[in-house]
């Protein structure tokens, strides 16, 4: 006897049956009659946007293939697949390609799908060029430019946001930014309406991979939102898309937008995809956001690129007295001219930052690093951020110069330097791990804290890697004293490699004794400590005051 379906595939059902019935309903409405399908197939192949799906399958193969992602879904290989240097050809070829997460992977395809196809649409298969018939040329053949020229195309945009953006990024958005600022020249509204239906799409995949979700309030441990955007490498995608854009329009003689739907195209997609965002990290994971300063900057582009594609191509100057070199420029060139220099001004500071390599020397930390095959695991507190500019740069009261801790990552041959866990997410979890590896291989080092918090005087910790065989005590904090005297006593509890002390000194005298195990005693100084369930008593007569208890995590 077949059994009913559950809530969950009931819901998946009813979702699916009232998408169907809504095409239904404005198909029969809108009666098009084949109008959809002569429109597409007028700028594609059969109708099909076939450069964006070779596209999709290509950074697709990457995550399943190359980062190891069809064995491990959630979890796949990142570390070496970031831009980290010049001077590593693997991170910089395989960044823009690479993701660090399925909804990483997922958030950058559905942006492709929904955006590449405008951009794929308004270049078209089939030339457009007066005078150019097709299949002449490799170049004019509608499906070389499908399937070759258009992908070509779109690894040359992820090679050049990979190049040019600062530090060590990962994923395919600043190509997805390259299509939206290709598309806006063109079609800044469709443009517009495309992210819309990317949050839809990606609202439909959540609603059917989770139809209910329960939640409640709890503690929680993340960066501001805003902090986790690669806002340069978005920027010097969308740029390099908006030149690229002008420039196809202005070759073939296209018709272009007026200046009011770039202008209103250009701003809503800018505001939609927090190109406002600017922000600056100062260490210790803290980050200041530039708001008003993000919005004005936004404004401004969508000012800029409106002027750029709505001017005509009359001269920049009529008076005859100007050099015919000046008269002889169009006013469209000027505005060209800016985007390009804002582009060179925004990629410039990457040439330096990525060129630099890894410090040659010890780690920092008091203890040898975990190794395995070329990398190097350790921790540290408090010490420079070997991905920050050796060349310290001062603005608006913040520097280049910050400090780092957490779980050191580094790889010589690979120049890798980061910082895999910071020190607060550690603190807030207690065990994680780190992924290493390359193409065809990956190892994990787990790392786990310990911890006792004294009371009124502070935390005493240590921080554990562990790969193999080996276990290794990469850290160990000061020793922290509680806020209370007990028959004339202190009493501090201390980190050692074995585990944790109490320490019991009177005057010059003290004594120390491994912290019991739970529900065990121990004696030192004079007094009698007790585990009461990871909360540590101290008893001296008929005097029992609690002086620390062990750190907890979520």
């Amino acid at each position: 006897m077949l059994g009913l379906p559950d809530a969950a595939t009931l819901f998946r059902l009813a979702l699916l049956l009232s998408i169907l019935v809504a095409l239904v309903v404005v198909v029969a409405l809108d009666r098009p009659r084949g109008r959809w399908g002569r429109t597409l197939r007028s700028r594609f192949v059969l109708g099909v946007p076939w450069g964006t799906l070779v596209s999709v399958a290509l950074v697709l193969a990457v995550y399943l293939f190359v980062q190891g992602g069809w064995a491990n879904w959630y979890r796949p290989v990142t570390i070496p697949f970031r831009a980290w240097s010049y001077v590593y050809p693997l991170g910089m070829a395989a960044a823009a390609f690479s993701h660090s997460g399925a909804g990483h992977l997922i958030g950058n395809l559905v942006g492709t799908l929904v955006l590449a196809p405008v951009a794929e649409y308004a270049w078209g298969h089939y030339p457009r060029t007066r005078g150019v018939q097709t299949f002449t040329a490799p170049l004019r053949n509608p499906y070389v430019r499908a399937v070759v020229v258009f992908p070509a195309a779109v690894v040359g945009a992820g090679l050049f946001t990979a190049l040019f953006a600062i530090g060590p990024v990962i994923g395919f958005s600043g190509v997805v930014f390259a299509f939206a600022g290709f598309a806006l020249v063109r079609y800044p509204i469709a443009t517009v309406v495309a992210v819309t239906a990317g949050n839809a799409l990606r609202t439909l995949y959540g609603a059917l991979r989770q139809p209910t979700l329960s939640a409640s309030a709890g503690p929680s441990y993340s960066s501001p939102w805003w902090a986790d955007i690669a806002i340069q490498g978005h920027a010097i995608g969308l740029l390099g898309g908006f030149l690229l854009g002008v420039w196809l329009a202005r070759a073939r003689g296209d018709d272009r937008p007026s200046a009011t739907r770039v202008a209103v195209g250009v701003a809503l997609f800018g505001v939609a995809k927090s190109l406002w965002a600017v922000y600056w990290y100062r260490g210790g994971e803290t980050y200041v956001l530039y708001r008003a300063a993000g919005v004005a900057l936004v404004v401004s582009l969508a000012t800029l690129v409106a002027a750029t594609v709505a001017t005509s191509d009359r001269p920049l100057l009529s008076t005859p007295d100007e050099p015919a070199s000046v008269r002889a420029v169009p006013r469209w060139q000027v505005g060209a001219t800016i985007l390009l220099l804002c582009t060179a001004a925004l990629a410039g500071p990457a040439v330096p930052v990525n060129l630099t390599t890894t410090a040659s020397g010890d780690l920092p930390g008091g203890s040898d690093p975990i190794e395995v095959r070329g990398y190097e695991v350790t921790y540290a507190e408090d010490v420079p951020n070997g991905m920050v500019s050796v060349i310290d740069v001062e603005a608006f009261g913040e520097t280049t110069q910050v400090n780092t801790s957490g779980v050191i990552v580094r790889n010589r041959e690979r120049n890798i330097w980061m910082t895999a866990v910071s020190k607060g997410r550690l603190d807030f979890d207690g065990e994680t791990s780190v992924l290493v590896g390359g193409p065809g291989w990956r190892e994990t080092v787990h790392v786990q804290r310990r911890g006792w918090n004294a009371i009124g005087g502070g935390t005493v910790y240590k921080v554990s890697l562990a790969y193999g065989d080996r276990n290794v005590t990469a850290y160990t904090s000061p020793s922290v004293q509680a806020d209370l005297v007990i028959s004339g006593r202190n009493v501090s509890v201390e980190a050692a490699p074995e585990g944790f002390l109490i320490n019991v000194s009177v005057g010059n005298r003290s004594d120390t004794t491994p912290i019991p195990a739970v529900n065990g005693t121990a004696s030192a100084g004079g007094l009698d400590f007790i585990n009461d369930g990871g909360q540590l008593y101290a008893a001296s007569g008929a005097t029992r005051v609690r002086v620390a208890r062990q750190e907890t995590y979520e």
